[in-house]
C-alpha cells in the first residue's frame, strides 16, 4: 500500500493480511481474482480522512495464506465476517470488484444485517458471460499449462520485453498492468492452486456458474451502486443491466473508455462517485 503497512490476523489457523486506516463509518474493499489490497491503495488515501477503511487480501491472494481448502464465495464471505468480528465491526459498506463483487453479494445474502450499502465494480455473478482466459482455467491440464507459462524464466522474458517497449514509448493500460501483476503472482505452486480453486468455484468452460439472481430477490433491498467500464473485456458491461433487474432501484455509473478496472482507469472519478453515493444514502432512511 502507498503509506500504510499491512497487519495480519490468524483466522481458521491461517494468516490473513489486511490494511486498516481512519475512523468513522466502515468501508470494506474486496479485490477480484488474482488481485490484492494494493489495487485499492488510492481509495485508502482518499477515504480514510472520514471513514474507517478496511482492505484485506483474500485467502489465496497477495500476502495472505494460500491453504488447500474451500475458495467458494461463501467461504470468502465467512472469512470477511470473521475479520469484522475480530475487529469489533458491526456494519459496513461493501465495495467489491469482479470476484469481490460476487463475494460482496454473497456476504449480503448471508449476513444482511451487517451491510449498509453495496458497491459492485465490474462484478461477477450477474450473468453467464466471462472471458475465455478465465474459462480456460477450468479445462483439464490447466494446472500444467500454468506451471509452464507462469514459471520464472517465462515471466522474466515477458517482463524484459515490456521494459524495452516502455523505453520506446509504450504505456500499459490499467487493465494490462493489473492483469500482469496478477499473472506474475502465479509463479509459486500454492498461488496457482488457490487461483484454480477460486476460478473453478464460480466458473466452468461455459462461463459463470453462480448467479445473484438466484439469491438477491429474497432479501431486503439496500442502496446499491454499480460501476462498470464500457470497454470491459473480462465481463461485458451489459451485465449492469442484469443488476438493475436483480437489485431494485440500484444506481449505475458507466465509465466510458474504461476496462475491467474502472477504479484504476479513472481513480479520481471513482472516488468522487463513491463519496457521493455514500453521502446521498446516509441518513435516517438508510437501513
Amino acid at each position: 500500500m502507498s503509506r500504510i503497512d499491512p497487519q495480519t490476523v490468524v483466522l481458521h489457523n491461517q494468516r490473513l493480511s489486511y490494511v486498516e486506516s481512519g475512523s468513522g463509518p466502515v468501508i470494506l474493499f474486496i479485490h477480484g481474482i488474482l488481485g490484492s489490497q494494493r489495487q485499492w491503495a488510492h481509495l485508502v488515501d482518499n477515504m480514510d480522512a472520514d471513514h474507517r477503511v478496511l482492505v484485506p487480501d483474500l485467502f489465496g491472494h497477495g500476502e495472505s495464506a494460500k491453504p488447500v481448502g474451500d475458495y467458494s464465495l461463501s467461504a470468502h464471505a465467512a472469512t470477511l465476517r470473521d475479520l469484522l468480528d475480530h475487529l469489533g465491526i458491526e456494519r459496513v459498506t461493501l465495495v467489491g470488484h469482479s470476484l469481490g463483487g460476487g463475494i460482496a453479494m454473497q456476504f449480503y445474502y448471508l449476513f444482511p444485517e451487517r451491510v449498509d450499502r453495496l458497491v459492485l465494480v465490474s462484478s461477477g455473478g450477474l450473468g453467464r458471460e466471462v472471458n475465455l482466459i478465465l474459462r480456460s482455467a477450468t479445462l483439464p491440464g490447466a494446472r500444467q499449462v500454468l506451471s509452464l507459462v507462469a514459471s520464472e524464466p517465462v515471466l522474466s522474458r515477458v517482463e524484459a520485453l515490456g521494459q524495452r517497449a516502455f523505453r520506446i514509448g509504450w504505456r500499459p493500460t490499467a487493465d494490462i498492468d493489473a492483469m500482469w501483476r496478477g499473472f506474475s503472482s502465479l509463479a509459486d505452486r500454492e498461488s496457482r492452486n488457490a487461483f484454480l480453486a477460486t476460478a473453478r468455484s464460480v466458473i466452468d468452460f461455459g462461463g459463470q456458474t453462480v448467479s445473484a439472481n438466484d439469491h438477491l430477490a429474497g432479501v431486503r433491498p439496500i442502496p446499491t451502486l454499480i460501476v462498470w467500464g464500457s470497454k470491459d473485456r473480462m465481463i461485458p458491461a451489459w451485465h449492469a443491466l442484469n443488476a438493475q433487474h436483480a437489485i431494485p432501484h440500484c444506481r449505475v455509473e458507466l465509465f466510458e473508455g474504461a476496462g475491467h478496472f474502472p477504479h484504476l482507469d479513472d481513480p479520481d472519478r471513482f472516488a468522487t462517485v463513491l463519496r457521493e453515493f455514500i453521502s446521498e444514502t446516509t441518513g435516517p432512511e438508510t437501513p
